[in-house]
């Protein structure tokens, strides 16, 4: 099997530098190409892609700026391989990757598969803080990737294997940004083709991201969600209501304290205070710990922000979802 990495790029050469160096130390024997697109980037990073052209088997082009899930598709058309890998850009691969990929499609072959993400002992707290968040059972871990406990898995782009005839016959990613990673699935699955965890495969995804900026990052996944659920109905799941209802629940649980009514509060208390207790577990430091429980209030109030007036507007006021959230699609 002839491997091609896709990866997307939008001004930022440091990261790639990491990624590249990572990718250049892959144990194994298995065959594979990069193939880096820049999206349009005012800083290229062409003189990054010039010190690994002996290290890789290396393609780069540049192309103008329409959005990540085109520029993987477009990655994937000038492709060589029969199965592409999708990273993003601020992802670090282990050694051993590739050799867990194939060995796992050997054994049980799928023309899509997704892997977790991880993170790594150098990272900064606020990253490390926000890896446990958004990778852990106790918030929504289990939902975007950290659990194989699922009849259907959604992979995420930021690590994602697709099939070349997967691509050909779905015509690859849609104009939306975020949601793009679930609507390809779902349309995968209704082409009749399977999808998988390979929990093994994991890559250290970086998140060079402030808490600003994952709180904005956040509210779109919210946002996104009832768009999906607008499309394809059958695939709508009560599990994405639970941030939406943990903030009505936390909110009026906040009132009720007026009315001399502080248990239900008191719940919340209770699992932030196991959030706390479970990061300083896993990662032995308590400020990351407590950057955690920061970390999972913004997920919780953003996500079910983003949802509750994502749904209002597509469901209650019937607005198309072009109309009511031109920033989440990309005009190509």
């Amino acid at each position: 099997m002839y491997f091609s990495f896709i990866i997307p790029v939008y001004n930022r050469p440091d990261e790639i530098d990491e990624l590249l160096e990572s990718l250049s130390k892959l144990d194994g024997d298995a065959v594979f190409e990069v193939v880096v697109v820049e999206d349009g980037s005012t800083i290229s990073c062409e003189h990054i892609i010039e010190k690994y052209q002996s290290k890789l088997s290396i393609a780069y082009f540049f192309k103008p700026n329409s959005g990540p899930g085109d520029s993987r598709n477009y990655g994937m058309t000038h492709a060589k391989g029969d199965y592409f890998i999708i990273l993003d850009s601020d992802c670090i691969i282990p050694e051993d990757y590739l050799i867990k990929v194939n060995a796992s499609l050997k054994n049980d072959y799928v023309d899509c598969f997704g892997g977790p993400d991880a993170a790594l002992a150098s990272f900064s707290t606020i990253q490390k803080a926000i890896n446990f968040t958004m990778t852990s059972f106790l918030t929504t871990g289990g939902i975007r990737g950290g659990s194989e406990k699922m009849d259907k898995f959604q992979p995420r782009s930021f690590n994602m294997g697709l099939s070349k005839v997967a691509f050909e016959a779905s015509k690859g990613f849609g104009n939306i940004h975020p949601g793009e990673d679930p609507d390809l699935s779902i349309r995968l699955w209704n082409l009749g083709f399977k999808t998988k965890l390979i929990k093994e495969a994991f890559v250290y995804h970086k998140r060079r991201i402030s808490w600003d900026k994952f709180q904005i990052q956040v509210n779109k996944f919210g946002k996104a969600r009832p768009i999906l659920n607008k499309w394809y109905p059958e695939y709508a799941k009560i599990t994405f209501w639970f941030p939406s209802l943990f903030l009505i629940g936390f909110v009026t649980s906040a009132l009720l304290v007026l009315f001399n009514w502080p248990y239900f509060l008191a719940l919340y208390g209770c699992y932030f205070s196991l959030l706390l207790v479970w990061s300083f577990i896993q990662n032995k430091s308590l400020t990351i710990a407590f950057y955690s429980v920061y970390a999972a209030i913004i997920q919780f109030y953003g996500y079910g922000k983003g949802f509750i007036l994502s749904y209002f507007k597509l469901f209650i006021l019937n607005q198309k979802p072009q109309e009511a959230f031109p920033e989440l699609f990309f005009k190509k």
